[in-house]
């Protein structure tokens, strides 16, 4: 995956997330989320934690060779125990109780999105980095995972409040080759918007029997989420 063309689409789709929830009355923040048990203020805290990662990947020592691609990095291994998935839930937790209001959230995401962002416009189209989990990844494939968290969990974000997707263009073709391989005639034929593609294969909304059936016949990768 072109590292360029990932940090458009991972700039792209922060940028549309940004205002999808800004000016959001305060009650807003506390809606409950799919993503259980996080409200949609913890959900945006979540986001920026694994935002926050990037930086410290990219001053540590550079892994000679990448081992784990981007699907790889979503596996059922220790990543998603239950008491990682308690972790993860008390990081986020703890990210948005930090600020005393939902725009103070927002401007955090700003900030840290923006750090990630600057310092990965800086390194080279090979560079590997090493993950908080021990992969050894091309920061190319990393972030393709980080535009992941912010599309998919933006999705989330809008459902909970009620408002339509604001699913980006870059970020949704990016994820659709990611999960579904380059050739994507066949998720047209389906007539999904990119934003209900992300839904129905990340098991946010259910599959119909006749879906299933034309989602096998694309090879399409099923990844594990917490």
């Amino acid at each position: 995956m072109d590292l360029a063309r990932v940090l458009d689409a991972f700039e792209t789709e922060a940028e549309a997330l940004g205002p999808g929830v800004a000016r959001l009355p305060e009650a807003a923040w506390n809606r409950p989320t799919r993503c259980s048990p996080w409200s949609a203020r913890e959900l945006l805290g979540h986001v920026c934690v694994v935002l926050d990662w990037v930086p410290d990947m990219i001053e540590g020592q550079a892994p000679e060779i990448p081992e784990v691609s981007a699907t790889e990095y979503y596996r059922p291994d220790r990543r998603f125990s239950t008491a990682t998935n308690a972790a993860r839930i008390e990081l986020g937790r703890d990210r948005a109780a930090r600020h005393r209001s939902g725009a103070e959230l927002v401007a955090d995401f700003t900030q840290t999105w923006r750090k990630a962002q600057g310092l990965c416009r800086k390194e080279p189209e090979r560079r590997v980095v090493r993950t908080r989990h021990g992969d050894a990844m091309l920061l190319a494939d990393f972030m393709l995972t980080r535009v992941f968290e912010v599309a998919v969990h933006g999705v989330d974000l809008a459902d909970a409040l009620e408002r339509e997707a604001w699913l980006t263009s870059p970020a949704g073709d990016l994820l659709l080759e990611l999960l579904a391989g380059p050739d994507t005639g066949g998720m047209t034929e389906l007539g999904w918007s990119r934003a209900r593609f992300l839904r129905k294969i990340t098991g946010r909304e259910p599959l119909e029997p006749e879906e299933s059936s034309q989602i096998a016949r694309l090879g399409t990768t099923w990844l594990t989420l917490g």
